[in-house]
């Protein structure tokens, strides 16, 4: 078990510490948010969604994804309009003029969150793909104690990094 664990919690990190568009948005978030608690959306539904997706992974969904060409095809195709889409409207986005940074409302941290974090191609190929045929190596309380490292290291690092931006 304790294999299961540390594999578990050391292919997390490696998958988990590239700055994304998730990643990036935990991070901003903490820096610009006033108080540490007003980023918690934020970071709670990161969370819940890489939970979400590491447990689907697990649990053997990435089988059925890695062996239907059509349905790879179709995750691909969504993720290039959603990366197109964000760096569409990053790049049109017009700064603040008044030099301080925006603060987001809670439920446009979640939508944002939820989009980065679910329809990110980088976030899915990582768990379904990686940590999901990872898993398969597991059978019983191992592959419960691997689920377990992976979704704490996902949870540990979105705390982190919220941290790391209010620094």
């Amino acid at each position: 078990m304790v294999t299961a664990i540390i594999h578990g919690f050391i292919l997390a990190i490696g998958l988990i510490l590239p700055l994304g568009a998730q990643n990036v948005f935990i991070f901003n978030q903490g820096a610009n948010q006033p108080k540490y608690r007003y980023v918690l959306p934020a970071i709670i539904t990161a969370g819940l969604s890489d939970s979400l997706l590491i447990i689907i992974a697990v649990v053997g969904v990435s089988i059925i994804i890695m062996s239907l060409p059509v349905l790879q095809a179709i995750i691909y195709i969504v993720g290039l309009i959603f990366l197109m889409y964000m760096a569409w409207t990053i790049w049109h986005d017009k700064p603040s003029t008044d030099g301080e940074a925006q603060i987001i409302s809670p439920m446009k941290q979640v939508s944002f969150a939820l989009s980065v974090s679910l329809l990110n191609p980088h976030a899915i190929l990582d768990t379904i793909g990686v940590i999901g045929s990872s898993a398969a190596l597991y059978s019983g309380s191992n592959k419960i104690a691997f689920t377990i490292a992976c979704i704490s290291v996902s949870w540990l690092w979105f705390f982190l990094l919220a941290i790391l931006g209010k620094m």
